[in-house]
């Protein structure tokens, strides 16, 4: 199991970082540009959660691969765009989807293997699949998708929630991941396709 979830780690890292470098092309950064801007927004989540869960050293100082997956996927993503054509920016929300599917229930478990609350569990979830995504917005000069009307942090508790009471029910560890996963990648999803949004808050001025 522990395999398991290393290889998802590093599926999660590979597809954040395609999503950082499609994000740098947009704003048509320089090659040094788009490495910065991929790795961060692959490691940023997890670096968070692992400082405020004083887990240390973080997962990309004990583990150089995590750099190295980022850094490949990042080139790897410049050179297919070159060769094919410009990915739309569909395929950024969707590849982000599947970024924010993984780190959502990976974050979950590193809290709960910590013995945090539940509730700690769900907001570490939260946090690591979208703190890199809000930093790679931030630097990217873009309105981060969290602060959008769009579900996105949302999708990220749903998915959270199911994660922590599937371990609670002691379910097979591999079906609770899986179950996890899509529910945040199907409510995103949904969410991108059918344009799903929360109520917003209007505060009116009263002269």
């Amino acid at each position: 199991m522990s395999q398991l979830f290393y290889f998802s780690d590093l599926f999660g890292v590979a597809v954040f970082a395609i999503t950082g470098a499609l994000m740098a092309g947009r704003k048509s950064m320089d090659l040094f540009g788009v490495l910065v801007i991929a790795i961060i927004t692959a490691l940023g989540g997890g670096t968070l959660r692992d400082v405020i869960l004083d887990n240390h050293p973080v997962s990309w100082i004990r583990n150089d691969t995590y750099i190295l997956v980022a850094t490949v996927a990042a080139l790897g993503t410049v050179i297919w765009v070159r060769m094919t054509r410009p990915i739309h920016e569909k395929g950024l929300l969707i590849a982000d989807a599947f970024g924010l599917a993984v780190f959502t229930v990976i974050g979950t478990e590193v809290a709960l293997q910590y013995a945090m609350p539940s509730s700690t569990a769900v907001i570490m979830g939260i946090m690591t699949g979208v703190a890199g995504g809000v930093m790679r917005d931030v630097i990217c000069n873009e309105i981060p998708l969290i602060f959008k009307k769009e579900i996105y942090a949302t999708a990220c508790l749903a998915g959270a929630l199911t994660f922590v009471l599937l371990r609670m029910l002691d379910t097979p560890h591999w079906l609770d991941t899986g179950v996890a996963m899509l529910v945040v990648l199907v409510i995103r999803l949904a969410a991108i396709r059918w344009r799903f949004s929360l109520p917003r808050f209007h505060l009116l001025d009263r002269d």
